[in-house]
């Protein structure tokens, strides 16, 4: 049997750009990428914690150290410059991998760099 079990969290980072014009996903700062363990194209979803929106997309890799998180396309519907969010990607795994899995979990200051890895 196959499970759905959370594979890599970015906690909180804040949305620094929001482009409704560029076709769909999130722009994600490639070091914060590299800390979650998360690829260009990797399906993830997203909540904003500051209206409750939840949308699944796909990543593309922003400029290193650039602390982007971008809203592009129908997402930027869903957040506003400055919401702050949560970007969860997932694994399916074998039940007997699944037992004691620990997902990545990335925690990102004011300007979206990195400073905590669990």
């Amino acid at each position: 049997m196959l499970r759905t079990i959370l594979k890599s969290k970015i906690q909180k980072p804040r949305v620094t750009e929001s482009n409704l014009e560029y076709s769909g996903s999130i722009t994600i700062d490639s070091d914060i990428m590299d800390a979650a363990d998360i690829i260009p194209n990797e399906k993830v979803q997203i909540v904003n914690l500051n209206n409750g929106a939840r949308l699944e997309t796909y990543v593309i890799s922003g400029q290193k150290g650039s602390g982007i998180i971008a809203m592009n396309g129908g997402a930027a519907r869903h957040a506003s410059i400055g919401d702050r969010l949560l970007i969860m990607s997932y694994v399916l795994t074998e039940t007997k991998d699944s037992i004691g899995h620990a997902p990545k979990i990335i925690f990102v200051d004011e300007k979206n760099k990195v400073v905590d890895k669990k």
